[in-house]
C-alpha cells in the first residue's frame, strides 16, 4: 500500500514540475521566473526524497543537500541580478 502511494505521489509530483517549467518559460516577469526557478528545486528535492524512500536507500541523501545548495545559491543570484544587474560587485580602484 505505502508503494502505490509513494507512486502515485511521484505522478502528481511529475505534473508539478511541469507545471513549474511551464511557468519558468513562460512567466510574465523575472521575478516570477526567479520564484518559478526556485519551486523547481523544491519539487526536484521532494521527488528524489520520494525515491530514495521507494528504494528504500539513503544513498540519495547527499544529491538532495546538493540539489538544495545549489538552487539556494542559484536563486539568491538570480534575485540580485535582476534587483542590481550584476551579481558580484566589483570595486574599482582610483
Amino acid at each position: 500500500m505505502i508503494k502505490i502511494i509513494l507512486i502515485c505521489s511521484l505522478f502528481f509530483l511529475t505534473f508539478s514540475i511541469l507545471a513549474t517549467i511551464y511557468r519558468l518559460v513562460k512567466g510574465p516577469s523575472a521575478p516570477d521566473r526567479v520564484q518559478a526557478l526556485d519551486a523547481l528545486g523544491i519539487n526536484i528535492i521532494s521527488g528524489v526524497a520520494i525515491f530514495s524512500v521507494l528504494l528504500r536507500s539513503i544513498g540519495f541523501f547527499e544529491v538532495i543537500l546538493l540539489i538544495g545548495i545549489l538552487s539556494f545559491i542559484g536563486t539568491i543570484a538570480f534575485a540580485r541580478f535582476i534587483e542590481r544587474g550584476v551579481v558580484i560587485e566589483r570595486k574599482h580602484s582610483e
